[in-house]
């Protein structure tokens, strides 16, 4: 069980990436059949799972993908062009395989569960209260941790909540400042003046919730599928294991624990660069690069399951390549 007044601290106590580990795959690297440097960021990729999985020749058997979904009792404020019902109905997509979602997780090789946080009960709306109590904000971060799965050997990250765009937007605001309309976008499809909408919501919620710590934070803006993820990138860290995060929403959720401190996003890739235009001012204030950028901003973990194939490529690429020696080829 996790508990808020713990998470400031965990940095010291969780597993760092494994030095040693790191080392063994670079020389690897610079041994295989190919130019010093030449495969460009599937070097790094997999050099980053080898020093989280501490082993040289880090293999992904089990990559699980978890959906969290949540509603948000901001959309009284009309910052969403769909009603919340919306969320239930995609997350029955989700379970007989109709998404997107699905099709990716399929060809990647990720076993998908979604998992749906009270929709019947959507947060309160953080234009007049805080979204949740700390013990809601904790429940949810506690199931989102209880999801994981510690023998997988990475973690694919995902939400859909009807409205969780505009608490994306308010995270980032709330952490990293500037103007509102930097950080909003159209989620789903707002036009300019539900645009503006969301731009009124969270400029009410600012005022009403500010100086406040980063899990105060979540619990003042963020919905349940925000705190589920939190939860579930601790549960991954503890047990070394590395996380695929998805486009704006999740990484914003994800900026919640690197407000409290930096080093506890340093196990997590960004799947893709979301074109909601908040995204990239975010992976710059995270100091994240993203996997690819595929113009996608669908959400649902769908930028993490395509990403996912990337990563596995890294992985083929460095533990089934030949070594100069081992394929006779002379080095000078």
């Amino acid at each position: 069980m996790l508990d808020f007044r713990e998470i400031a601290g965990l940095a010291d106590r969780l597993p760092l990436a494994d030095a040693a580990s790191a080392a063994a795959a670079r020389e690897r690297q610079a041994s295989l059949t190919k130019p010093p440097g030449s495969l460009g960021r599937l070097e790094e990729l997999a050099e980053f799972m080898a020093a989280w999985r501490a082993t040289p020749r880090p293999e992904i058997n089990r990559a699980q993908a978890l959906v969290f979904a949540g509603n948000h009792g901001v959309c009284a404020q009309g910052v969403n062009p769909y009603p919340q019902a919306v969320t239930a109905q995609m997350v029955a997509n989700f379970q007989v395989g109709g998404a997107a979602i699905n099709q990716l997780c399929r060809v990647s090789g990720a076993d998908l569960q979604v998992i749906a946080l009270d929709l019947e009960r959507p947060t309160s709306d953080f234009t007049e209260f805080p979204a949740m109590s700390h013990m809601e904000c904790l429940a949810a971060l506690n199931r989102g941790a209880a999801a994981v799965d510690v023998q997988a050997d990475i973690l694919l990250l995902g939400e859909m909540g009807i409205g969780n765009s505009t608490v994306a937007a308010a995270l980032c605001c709330a952490f990293f400042g500037g103007a509102i309309r930097d950080w909003v976008g159209p989620g789903t499809g707002s036009d300019e003046a539900g645009i503006n909408r969301k731009v009124r919501a969270i400029e009410k919620g600012l005022a009403r919730h500010h100086g406040l710590g980063a899990m105060a934070t979540l619990a003042a803006f963020g919905g349940r599928e925000q705190a589920a993820i939190c939860g579930a990138i601790l549960a991954a860290r503890t047990a070394r294991i590395p996380v695929i995060l998805d486009g704006f929403i999740c990484t914003a959720a994800a900026a919640v624990l690197f407000a409290a401190d930096t080093r506890l996003l340093d196990h997590c890739l960004v799947g893709h660069a979301s074109t909601e235009p908040g995204h990239r001012r975010l992976l710059q204030a995270l100091g994240k690069r993203p996997v690819l950028e595929f113009d996608m901003r669908l959400g649902e973990g769908s930028g993490a399951a395509l990403a996912l194939g990337i990563v596995r490529a890294a992985l083929a690429c460095h533990n089934g390549m030949a070594t100069f020696a081992e394929a006779g080829v002379a080095t000078a």
